[in-house]
């Protein structure tokens, strides 16, 4: 079992990262799509993808990202790759990079209870736009916090966030739900195999699947896991 911060009180969840009726497990009812890093990635019926890490010291870490057909769709890349601490890249299944993320630095940020990462789409032109915020709680902080991410633009919500983080990646145990509680995303190890180096990722219809693998991209990248060094 895990504790897990909901607004202002701390909340039980179970294995798998819910907690019980604070979360209302309904699924997104419509298939609009609903695009943060780009519409190409917006299915209108459930998607199930599989993560398979990459050793480090082989071909750099990271993860690769696999659809039910086996055919690869995304590709991350973190500091065995790109050289530099807190930069990652998702990449499509034909290699471009679609999504960069980085830690932001700095003395303001060096004072903030929160960590802060920034991820902007990467058109075709290679132009970047900033499409989503995430935040962690810093260590000493971390009571009562949850990971959370803002869209930029704001799509939806009028709250400071707009997506949240229920469960243990270290487990892969968890769930991406919105603002008003909608299961996004759902993460837990592939049964048959067994080994958190191999993990399933069930996103609803209309959800972004780059979007998604950016934030797992993100905690992986917190918890040192294949996209640190």
């Amino acid at each position: 079992m895990h504790w897990f911060p909901k607004g202002r009180q701390t909340v039980k969840t179970s294995k798998w990262g819910f907690c019980g009726s604070n979360i209302r497990s309904i699924m997104r009812r419509s298939t609009d799509a609903i695009p943060i890093v780009s519409k190409l990635y917006c299915s209108t019926s459930p998607v199930s993808l599989l993560i398979r890490k990459r050793p480090v010291m082989v071909n750099g870490g990271g993860f690769v990202v696999t659809a039910s057909s086996h055919k690869v769709v995304f590709v991350v890349d973190g500091c065995g790759k790109l050289g530099a601490r807190g930069e990652l890249m998702v990449k499509d299944g034909e290699g471009e990079s679609i999504l960069y993320i980085h830690k932001k630095e700095g003395v303001v940020q060096a004072l903030s209870t929160r960590n802060k990462w920034n991820g902007y789409s990467i058109d075709y032109q290679g132009q970047n736009k900033l499409v989503f915020t995430l935040t962690d709680p810093k260590s000493c902080f971390a009571l009562n916090s949850a990971v959370r991410i803002s869209i930029k633009p704001k799509k939806e919500s009028n709250s400071s966030w707009d997506f949240e983080i229920h469960g243990s990646f270290v487990d892969k145990a968890f769930t991406i739900i919105d603002y008003y509680g909608r299961i996004v995303a759902q993460v837990q190890v592939e049964e048959v195999i067994g080994s958190k180096d191999l993990y399933q990722v069930s996103v609803q219809p209309g959800y972004d699947q780059a979007f998604v693998i950016g934030i797992i991209a993100v905690l992986d990248n917190i918890f040192g896991e294949s996209t640190s060094c």
